[in-house]
Parts: C-alpha cells; structure tokens; sequence
C-alpha cells in the first residue's frame, strides 16, 4: 500500500484528492482509543454525534499529519488544520524538507478527553494523552523509531463537512 500511495504522490500535481485518498487508506488505526466520557463541556451540551465526528476527524488528523511529515508535502495538511495549527506544521514541513528528512509519526494509543465546547458551537477544546512512534529518515537513511508519550491540547473548528484543527499544542506530561 505505502508503494501504491508513493506512485500516487508522483501524479500529486495532477490528482491531489487521488493521493490524499489513497495516503489516508493506507495510514494505521491507532491500536488504542479511549474516549473519556463528558458529563459537561461547558455551557453547550455536547451531542454525541458531534463527539463522535470530533474524535473521528481529530484521528483523521494525526493520519494527515504523518503523511505530510512522512511525505514532505504541507499542502496535505490542508485536509484537517486550518490557521496557526497549519502554519506551523507547514513550516516545520518545509524545513525539514530543506534539511533532506522525513519524519514518520504513528500514532499508538489516545486517551481523549473533551474539555470545553462553545456556547455558539464554533471550538472545541479536547486534551489528548497520546503514545506514538517518531522516525526520522535523514537523506534517504533511517534512523530507529523513538517511542514518545505526550500530551496535546488541540482546539477544533467545525466546517462545512467536518471538524479541523485550528490550535494543536503540546504539554509537559505531569
């Protein structure tokens, strides 16, 4: 499959929905997801459609964000970051590209847990306890995969079809 999605980046210019299909079929489930229930996010009540459709996209995002890093491609980023999340994950693209690295992110296990959502529905905060593989390929060589345990805030905004992030910050573990 990555052979498949690497043919399809060669077309990128001419098919960009095809690779971003075909990259995101061929990303990884995490192995673990869990899903903190969510008694009350502040002054809006969270339906579950709508936790379910952030947790759904949020995943979807950290797929995104492997295939950009992995393919030193930010216009993929376009698919799940929107504002200052995209910038700075495009920029950091970009300069790895200069660099001549790739860098591979898999994401193992979540522990999700949704915070606030707006009284006008248009954020929502989630904190994400997440366990991933970091590899860096330096100038075509591949270096072993790190295991990292971090925590991340993320601020989600709806679009038309689904949720992005728009602020995708990481935390000192405590």
């Amino acid at each position: 499959m990555r052979a498949l999605a690497h043919a399809a980046w060669r077309l990128s210019s001419r098919l960009p929905l095809v690779l971003l299909l075909l990259v995101a079929a061929s990303a990884s489930e995490p192995a673990t997801i869990h899903v903190q229930p969510t008694d009350s996010v502040g002054p809006r009540q969270l339906e579950k459609t709508t936790e379910q459709s952030v947790v759904r996209d949020y995943l979807k995002s950290w797929q995104t964000l492997d295939a950009a890093m992995d393919n030193s491609n930010p216009d993929l980023l376009n698919a799940y970051f929107v504002g200052l999340a995209k910038d700075k994950l495009a920029n950091t693209v970009r300069e790895q590209r200069k660099l001549g690295i790739n860098t591979r992110y898999r994401d193992r296990a979540h522990d999700i847990q949704i915070t606030f959502y707006s009284p006008e529905g248009l954020s929502l905060q989630l904190v994400d306890t997440v366990d991933y593989d970091v590899q860096v390929v330096d100038h075509g060589k591949t270096q072993p995969a790190q295991r990292v345990r971090a925590r991340y805030v993320a601020v989600l905004t709806p679009t038309e079809m689904k949720w992005k992030v728009r602020i995708f910050q990481a935390e000192p573990l405590r």
